[in-house]
């Protein structure tokens, strides 16, 4: 569906899949093994992979915290998009990039399901965008908040289920496994 009616493609995005953002995540070695698997389909398919990678104070650009983990290549000519904030929209050129790839839907995975993975969705949808994420392809890491662990399971879980058959006029979000990502 989406709201953009000069375009039609799909792009997948990878959103921080860096060595200090995934160093303890939940089941990390399975999701970069899913991560890896859905860009090899991507690139099977021609739909272009879009790279996000986040920098802060902590997490400098080039710095080896800032680098994507050793088992992501991406190659020469795809689009890398550097942010800030847990949007991957906000102040980037994510939304040109987009654009100029044509672009209306877009398949999700990667890094902190509580923070990027999340914000960056609800930015798309908002934006005009339908959005796939893939359920068994994003993570994040347990925290605490108020004296006790919230899992990275929970949230993993919480966001599939909250994103399941979500809608706004003209727009939705649909859940699918790694191996369902490019079926169709």
């Amino acid at each position: 569906m989406s709201l953009f009616d000069d375009r039609a493609g799909r792009a997948l995005l990878v959103i921080d899949v860096q060595s200090d953002v995934v160093a303890d995540a939940h089941q990390r070695d399975a999701v970069v093994a899913n991560i890896n698997m859905l860009v090899r389909n991507a690139r099977a398919a021609d739909v272009p992979v879009v790279w996000v990678q986040h920098n802060d104070a902590g997490m400098t650009i080039e710095s080896p915290e800032w680098q994507l983990v050793s088992e992501l290549e991406p190659r020469a000519g795809e689009a890398m998009v550097n942010k800030q904030y847990r949007s991957s929209f906000e102040s980037t050129e994510l939304e040109s990039v987009l654009a100029d790839l044509g672009a209306a839907e877009l398949i999700v995975c990667g890094a902190q399901t509580n923070n990027c993975i999340r914000h960056t969705i609800h930015s798309a949808l908002e934006r005009g965008y339908d959005v796939t994420l893939v359920e068994d392809a994003h993570t994040t890491s347990d925290f605490e908040w108020n004296n006790g662990i919230v899992t990275a399971a929970s949230i993993i879980d919480e966001q599939n289920a909250s994103l399941l058959k979500y809608e706004l006029p003209g727009r939705s979000c649909t859940i699918v496994h790694t191996a369902d990502a490019f079926t169709s």
